[in-house]
């Protein structure tokens, strides 16, 4: 814990497995996913003030622009503190509809907290769930009209690509922009090991997550058989 929390720009499994000296990539695989799930706070705060709000693809290269087979959409939302920026929230989306991204803000952001965004449509209406709302169009704009959030989102897709080499099964992504998540909003700690005693505070508090837990819902190759030697009696029998 005290190696994956003081780690600037993320662990690895295969950097995980090398540091401790594990025969088994997997046992290393696992102990990070059952970390990246004590990296949410049970009840953690929402957003609060003036947030922007975007969302975006990651994933392999792929013609497309809202939804492909191989991205996964995201929605970001960032607090504005002056010129700089506070805290983040993130989640994979199943699309772009006005329900999901609706949910994503209610769930994220506090009411009553001016939300900026662009002017994608699915946006609109977030003055009835107690939202202030200010839309900046894209088109014609001189500057990017939503700097801070697609900052973030460079920052996270540099990421995936740096420590995870791009290599994150869909299933497991919002684990990895918990983990992402984590670090971003405590960037600013001049002290490593509050990290890691967060991290170990908010361990305590989350459930348990078995391996089987970990991979239920991911879409797994058959085993491959063994190929036996033969003897001169014959081919052993497969187990």
């Amino acid at each position: 814990m005290w190696w994956v929390s003081s780690q600037k720009t993320g662990a690895s499994a295969k950097g995980l497995q090398q540091v401790l000296g594990l025969g088994s990539y997997e046992t290393a695989w696992t102990w990070l996913h059952k970390l990246r799930r004590a990296m949410v706070r049970p009840g953690r705060d929402r957003l609060t003030g003036r947030v922007e709000v975007d969302q975006t693809l990651v994933g392999g290269v792929e013609e497309g622009h809202r939804r492909t087979e191989k991205k996964a959409l995201i929605a970001v939302a960032v607090e504005q503190v002056g010129a700089g920026m506070g805290r983040i929230r993130m989640r994979q989306i199943a699309d772009g509809s006005a329900a999901a991204l609706q949910r994503f803000v209610k769930d994220a952001v506090t009411p009553g907290s001016v939300l900026h965004t662009d002017g994608w449509l699915s946006y609109d209406h977030l003055e009835k769930h107690g939202y202030r709302h200010r839309i900046t169009f894209a088109k014609g704009s001189a500057t990017d009209p939503l700097p801070r959030v697609h900052r973030v989102v460079s920052l996270l897709k540099r990421w995936l690509q740096g420590t995870h080499q791009g290599a994150v099964n869909r299933a497991h992504l919002d684990y990895y922009l918990d983990e992402f998540t984590f670090r971003f909003n405590r960037r600013t700690s001049r002290h490593r090991d509050k990290l890691l005693y967060r991290l170990v505070q908010q361990a305590l508090a989350v459930d348990p997550a078995p391996y089987r837990s970990i991979v239920k819902n991911i879409r797994r190759r058959p085993p491959r058989r063994r190929r036996r030697t033969t003897t001169n009696s014959g081919p052993r029998r497969r187990t």
